[in-house]
């Protein structure tokens, strides 16, 4: 036997830097209080690195002078990553920080009417975070039918 579970028991063995960062997106995402959400983990994940990308925008527009006045770009980047940190904040109080993802994102594939390139941009982070919202609804849901008959068969 090669210590490995054999079978429907099979577990998951995760490297310590897994471990590590599966943790901190699940604390993140409030799983630390009762409720555990992939999908809000993954949402997380999501809004955390379009924060850095909605910044980076912000500065592109700014520093291109596509608007006057210029500051208005860094307003407009701004305004958008504050929207994102109270998605980020909001994501342990119920459904709030999904929706707010929902409007971040359109609200970035609006910037490309500033800055086209920024179209491309927002259709991948939008197509990550559909993907995300997907496949982390369907883990939740396999881990709520998993628990249900576990807890049937004690």
């Amino acid at each position: 036997m090669s210590g490995q579970p054999q079978g429907d028991d099979e577990e998951l063995v995760l490297s310590p830097s897994e471990t590590m960062a599966h943790n901190s997106a699940m604390r993140i995402s409030g799983a630390g209080r009762g409720e555990r959400s992939t999908q809000k983990a993954l949402a997380s994940i999501v809004l955390g690195f379009e924060l850095i990308i909605v910044v980076l925008i912000g500065l592109t527009v700014f520093g291109l002078g596509i608007l006057e006045p210029r500051e208005l770009g860094l307003y407009l980047g701004g305004g958008l990553a504050v929207l994102i940190i109270a998605g980020l904040g909001l994501m342990r109080a119920g459904r709030a920080g999904i929706v707010i993802g929902w409007v971040v994102h359109a609200l970035m594939l609006a910037t490309g009417i500033v800055l086209p390139m920024a179209v491309f941009v927002g259709l991948l982070f939008t197509a990550l975070w559909i993907f995300c919202m997907v496949k982390g609804a369907q883990i939740d849901r396999a881990r709520i039918t998993w628990m249900e008959s576990r807890s049937d068969s004690m």
